[in-house]
């Protein structure tokens, strides 16, 4: 059986704080959607593989190697590997993160 979800009501606000959920986690891998209360975000920091962010709801100010960059619903973003990134949430945020491992 094939369920059909709306990514948005996969994962819900909580005050003051950052939700995720993981939808995929492979060795190849994962999808994870996140949730961030408005002035939540992620300290600056980076990963070994390239990672592809996808506005799902609301918006925020992605930087990507110390240039930001304002995203918000239906708007993706590619963060290179190894390149340091931060995000701050302007408003209440969802994103899906979908991370390729390399081998």
């Amino acid at each position: 059986m094939v369920d059909i979800e709306r990514l948005t009501d996969m994962v819900g606000y909580q005050d003051g704080s950052v939700v995720s959920r993981t939808l995929i986690k492979k060795d190849v891998g994962t999808v994870t959607l996140f949730s961030f209360d408005k002035e939540q975000g992620l300290s600056e920091h980076s990963a070994p593989f390239d990672a592809m962010v996808t506005i799902l709801d609301g918006s925020a100010e992605i930087t990507i190697g110390g240039e930001p960059h304002k995203v918000s619903a239906g708007e993706m973003v590619i963060m290179p590997a190894n390149i340091p990134h931060a995000l701050k949430a302007d408003e209440p945020f969802k994103m899906m993160l979908v991370m390729i491992r390399q081998n």
